[in-house]
């Protein structure tokens, strides 16, 4: 039986380039795996046959061979034994399908045929800080103690004895994985004697056991610009874990907590304080002196006849903008107080008071006016 051109086994022109070869080979080894045509008896042998059309075009030389002479090639002897390489019908499978199976799956994190990075990165680091406002006002420098895995300082990160250094792993050959035949599919795994990392220590460190690094903690001073807030991340480079076996270090990030304050609440770049007034400084008027986030002090006028909620502000007396961008605004909320706990005269003189001045109070009179037409409506 006549063998089928191997373009049109694939389905593409003749004179396709590597990559339409390739493209139309992963959509015949989907289609056809016997693992998805149980019930096809014929699915097999199509497979092996997309899978021989594949190991010749995707080769430049016998791709040129193929289109000269067609499949005369690689008979007798003038293919360089192409059709010894099907015997068995899964030897070239493995070496065709690995190319596919490479471009779908990123060869497992590794750079095909590369060797990897035997050096591993260390990990970031999160430090949780929590500040007062006063300090989120000003910025200020601390110093904060973190555990961490740093270099080994008697072999110098390697992991390896004094004297002696780390050998390419002979299981892998530095590739930190294997490859094994399972059938069709060829599947990577993670090399059992170097655990990944392509090197063997035969003569480990006594003081880190061949990783590399030790647990120990650190002092770091950190400068807190002025301005942060609750969330406020901050970048240490290379103040992070240790790397394996002299890999590059991690990076800290301290995380800010701006603490409550008792007298002043923060919304961005503005500060709140709600400050008491007795009546009579609400109806009569006056000045009274608020505290501010710098630990200074401020007067403020009270307009005649303030009423609780009357906001005032102080310009530029709230928090810098991180990034320099001005000062926010500092708002005072007055809260008129009701004194408690008076004596008969006072009682006697705020009872002449209110006998007096009710047309003195204008939403109370609005106010009883609107209950007494909403009675009259019922009534009516």
């Amino acid at each position: 039986m006549a063998k089928r051109d191997f373009y049109e086994t694939l389905g593409i022109q003749k004179g396709a380039d590597a990559d339409a070869i390739k493209k139309a080979y992963r959509q015949k080894a989907k289609e056809l795996h016997p693992d998805r045509n149980s019930g096809n008896p014929k699915a097999e042998d199509q497979f092996k046959e997309a899978n021989e059309a594949y190991e010749v075009l995707k080769n430049a030389d016998k791709k040129a061979a193929y289109d000269r002479y067609g499949h005369a090639a690689f008979e007798g002897g003038m293919g360089g034994g192409g059709g010894q390489q099907r015997g068995g019908g899964q030897g070239d499978f493995g070496s065709a399908f690995s190319d596919v199976f490479d471009d779908l799956f990123g060869n497992f994190g590794g750079g095909g045929g590369q060797q990897r990075n035997r050096a591993q990165r260390g990990n970031d680091l999160r430090y949780n800080l929590r500040i007062n406002l006063e300090d989120a006002f000003s910025g200020l420098q601390k110093t904060v103690n973190i555990p961490a895995a740093v270099a080994c300082g008697p072999c110098n990160g390697t992991g390896a004895e004094d004297g002696s250094q780390p050998v390419t792993c002979p299981t892998c050959a530095g590739m930190g994985k294997v490859r094994a035949q399972q059938g069709f599919f060829t599947v990577e795994r993670t090399c059992p004697t170097c655990n990944g990392a392509g090197q063997t220590i035969k003569d480990p460190c006594t003081t880190c056991h061949g990783q590399g690094r030790v647990e120990k903690e650190k002092a770091l001073s950190v400068n807190i610009p002025a301005g942060v807030e609750t969330g406020t991340r901050i970048r240490l480079a290379g103040e992070g874990e240790a790397g394996m076996r002299g890999g590059p270090t991690g990076d800290l990030y301290i995380f800010i907590e701006v603490n409550d304050h008792k007298l002043f609440e923060r919304d961005n770049v503005n500060l709140y304080c709600t400050v008491p007034v007795s009546i009579a400084s609400a109806a009569l008027g006056g000045e009274i002196e608020v505290p501010t986030i710098d630990g200074g002090r401020s007067r403020v006028k009270i307009p005649e006849g303030s009423q609780s909620g009357r906001q005032m502000r102080l310009r530029a007396k709230g928090m810098p903008a991180l990034r320099g961008n001005g000062t926010g605004d500092m708002f005072i909320e007055l809260a008129v107080e009701t004194p408690v706990n008076l004596t008969a005269r006072q009682k006697e003189l705020l009872q002449e008071f209110d006998d007096i001045q009710a047309e003195n109070n204008p939403n109370s009179s609005n106010f009883f006016k609107s209950v007494k037409s909403f009675w009259d409506s019922m009534k009516g």
